[in-house]
């Protein structure tokens, strides 16, 4: 894939603060149009990576490019290109919502029009309504409209939904589907695996600094820990089997015990093949001779 086809490149990217390596060679590429998620545990390298290729922190080692830009050497004009939805905005909110978004797309060459992005963003009846007085998912509706008020190529969403109630983060994945059908590449960063599995094309995982799986969220991880597990109750004890057909081995139960008591067949989520893709890296890293 050439730097023409992707939005964002990485390259064997490093990090170091002393003699701490924040980040260890990774590298990944994203697709323009594409979501793509970036996962993994606190401390794990996320932030660092997104806050260069945002152009707020400066790189110890190898390449990147974002919209075939080093952003390392960001202009004004790429830097329009860009929608950012940190985590927490600060906005002081003692102005309206529309005018907090005239403000805003003032600031950009091309923006789109205030009222259509407050539609976009479910906060018609609020235009005219202080930020400071919004719920805490109206204002996160406000931190994307912002986001997005620019017309950005690219967008960078950092743990979109923390705080929302189940309603408001179902009603923001449809607001992140309708960019993505616009055509924004989106990368997003998220500790809510469901909320991956729902928005993103690929994800990549990262651990100690060092990416450690990449590919299409229903493939992530090792095939066998993709297996269907069934399992069951027999002779007092719980008893479990892995198998790629859980429905033969169903059968096989219930011709030899009737109806098995307390049969399930579990089907591994993104959160746990998440887990034991961290905690297999984990427990590597702790016998690896200081």
């Amino acid at each position: 894939m050439t730097s023409r086809d992707t939005a964002v490149s990485v390259t064997g990217l490093t990090k170091r603060y002393g003699d701490f390596e924040a980040l260890k060679g990774v590298t990944f590429d994203i697709e323009h149009g594409e979501t793509f998620a970036l996962l993994g545990p606190n401390g794990a390298g996320k932030s660092t990576t997104i806050e260069i290729l945002e152009g707020y922190r400066d790189r110890s080692g190898g390449e990147a490019r974002v919209l075939g830009v080093d952003p390392q050497h960001g202009g004004l004009e790429w830097k329009a290109k860009l929608g950012i939805v940190l985590q927490s905005s600060g906005e002081s909110g003692n102005v309206t919502v529309r005018e907090q978004l005239t403000q805003f797309a003032n600031l950009y060459p091309n923006p789109r029009a205030v009222d259509e992005v407050i539609a976009a963003v479910g906060l018609e009846q609020k235009a005219n309504t202080r930020i400071k007085n919004l719920s805490g998912g109206q204002r996160r509706r406000v931190d994307v409209a912002l986001g997005v008020i620019g017309r950005p190529e690219l967008l960078f969403l950092d743990e979109p939904t923390t705080g929302f109630d189940p309603e408001a983060r179902r009603a923001f994945w449809e607001l992140i589907r309708g960019l993505k059908r616009d055509g924004t590449t989106i990368l997003l960063t998220t500790h809510y695996l469901d909320e991956a599995a729902q928005l993103s094309d690929r994800a990549a995982v990262v651990a100690g600094g060092e990416l450690i799986d990449i590919g299409p969220v229903h493939s992530l991880g090792p095939e066998e820990a993709r297996i269907p597990i069934v399992r069951w109750t027999e002779n007092g004890g719980v008893r479990e089997q892995r198998t790629p057909d859980p429905g033969r081995t169903v059968a096989e139960l219930v011709a030899r015990l009737g109806e098995p008591e307390a049969l399930e067949i579990v089907r591994p989520s993104l959160e746990d093949i998440y887990l034991d893709l961290v905690g297999s890296y984990e427990k590597d890293q702790e016998q690896v001779p200081a």
